[in-house]
């Protein structure tokens, strides 16, 4: 159970960890990185046209200011579709509702695919990123406000119907295919917007903003929505509802998105070099048409080609414990909202992890790490189907014990040991064998296929639960529970539908046993990737 993955996803994000999302939070480098070279000019312009003189940060507070808000943002609506899958499970939603629902974290995966659109097409009198980042948020802040008025209808539940997966879907991912346009234009502006020693920050904006806009829409929402955890920690006079509900986080956030966005359209001017100088900045030489085929012809390459298909599947192995496992905590009694702040303890050993982990990934064999972590992070997925089912064991009329969250919190710690091991050690590699010519779409690309090959398998792992579950109806002889109309009618039948085979467990040996073949035929093959001569990496038509 990737908590993080658990609560978005987390992508991702799978969050990234998110946190994503997740798959944790998977970060990409990205396209525009490559692109925008006019930041790494010795000083940035005014848009006055005057040079700026060097002082340090303390200059570019108001930026650095800007850009922080920005991402936090954009954390927002990535925290929110994370708290949803936990919401409608305890709604006892089917599990191939689930999937639908774990397409929302798709697009940050995919958005390689629209990015040389936004970084090409663009409203020169407005500004390059504003074109994009601005008509961006006012949909997002429109979509949060329909949102508010209804998604409570959309998550109803009653006798015969359960809440509307498919709205659902389309709407957040929606939401989610907004923010990451948001994201390739904030990226974008970030280079532009500080000056050349400083544009160092940029990274650090968009790692603090994006984590504390997830949390802020995951951890806090799910703990402020909870009436046990407001009744517990917050009021001195319990009630029936928590202090905010879904409907009025979206409102607040949806003004907030409309205000900031208007705000940030009439007063912030962007530094554009090009307004001011005869000669064109090199990221104008390339065109959206080019950039395609340049993704094109690095994936044909055999050894890109055959990197790409490793890194599809070889996450095959850890989608039952990353995808279901916390859904099945919540559908054993575990309060949604302590597995979210479970999460918090997290952070300062996610920090510390990669940079314990990139001194080992430093040298020239990054990826055998990534190969000795690979059964760890398997054992690791056995342990959380033993952990689901010592679940309902220890479950009190109080809730559960202190020691169960030890556990639990301990067992989220040694995955991310493995999970960072691995992520790490692939990063290193991406670095590492990047045709220093086109080092951002190069990168870009590598990490689009990483991020698609933890959502691929999350999502037929979730699928697949429903089909590979088997039910009997105890109490109403010659009733079945095959289907959900089978099962309703088992119950009028003063019947009870048992599980007699759980499809988790079925899924968590089956993933195991399909990832012990890969670990065991296609490890040994993707370390051998090391052995390349660095042309083979590198791209035919590059400059």
């Amino acid at each position: 159970m990737e908590l993080s993955q658990s609560i978005t996803h987390k992508n991702g994000r799978q969050r990234k960890p998110v946190v994503s999302n997740s798959d944790i939070s998977e970060r990409e480098s990205k396209l525009e990185v490559e692109d925008d070279e006019e930041a790494l000019l010795p000083n940035s312009d005014r848009a006055d046209g005057q040079t700026k003189a060097s002082h340090g940060i303390k200059g570019e507070l108001a930026n650095v200011a800007l850009l922080l808000f920005l991402y936090v943002l954009q954390g927002i609506p990535l925290g929110l579709a994370g708290s949803i899958p936990l919401i409608m499970q305890s709604k006892n939603v089917s599990y191939k509702d689930q999937a639908y629902f774990s397409f929302v974290f798709w697009p940050f995966s995919l958005k390689l695919f629209w990015a040389p659109l936004v970084d090409s097409l663009y409203l020169r009198k407005f500004g390059r990123r504003k074109s994009w980042l601005v008509p961006t948020q006012y949909l997002l802040g429109l979509f949060m406000l329909y949102l508010s008025v209804s998604v409570d209808a959309m998550l109803q539940t009653d006798g015969q119907r359960g809440p509307d997966v498919i709205t659902l879907t389309a709407v957040f991912f929606m939401l989610a295919f907004l923010a990451a346009t948001q994201d390739i234009a904030v990226d974008g502006w970030a280079l532009t917007m500080l000056s050349r020693e400083n544009v160092g920050y940029a990274s650090t904006c968009n790692s603090v903003g994006q984590t504390a806009g997830y949390f802020l829409g995951n951890v806090l929402f799910l703990a402020l929505e909870s009436a046990d955890f407001c009744n517990k920690y917050l009021r001195f006079e319990p009630q029936e509802r928590g202090i905010v509900t879904l409907s009025d986080f979206l409102f607040f956030w949806g003004i907030v998105f409309m205000v900031s966005t208007t705000l940030v359209a009439v007063l912030k001017k962007e530094n554009n070099k090009q307004h001011h100088t005869k000669k064109k900045p090199k990221e104008e030489t390339q065109s959206v048409m080019e950039t395609y085929e340049l993704l094109f012809s690095i994936i044909k390459m055999p050894t890109v080609f055959t990197f790409c298909i490793l890194l599809l599947t070889a996450k095959i192995g850890f989608s039952a414990a990353d995808a279901v496992t916390g859904l099945k905590l919540v559908e054993a009694g575990v309060p949604k909202e302590q597995l979210a702040l479970l999460a918090v303890p997290m952070v300062p050993l996610q920090i510390l992890l990669p940079l314990v982990i990139s001194k080992y990934t430093a040298g020239p064999r990054p990826l055998d790490i990534f190969y000795k972590a690979f059964p760890f992070r398997l054992l690791i997925g056995l342990e959380y189907a033993l952990l689901v089912w010592w679940t309902p064991s220890v479950r009190q009329e109080q809730g559960f014990p202190v020691y169960y969250y030890a556990v639990v919190l301990l067992s989220y710690a040694v995955h991310q040991v493995a999970l960072y091991s691995m992520y790490v050690a692939c990063m290193a590699f991406h670095a590492k064998v990047s045709d220093p010519m086109i080092g951002g779409t190069y990168m870009t690309l590598l990490n689009t296929v990483t991020n698609l090959g933890g959502n691929w398998p999350s999502t037929l792992a979730l699928w697949l639960v429903d089909p590979l579950t088997f039910k009997e109806c105890q109490g109403a002889p010659g009733q079945t529970c095959g289907s959900v109309e089978e099962a309703g009618l088992c119950v009028r039948e003063s019947g009870t539908c048992v599980t007699t085979l759980d499809g988790y467990y079925v899924e968590s040996v089956v993933c195991v046993l399909i990832g012990l073949c890969w670990w065991i035929f296609f490890g040994k093959k993707m370390k051998r990737l090391q052995e390349e001569s660095p042309s083979a990496w590198h791209c035919r038509v590059a400059k």
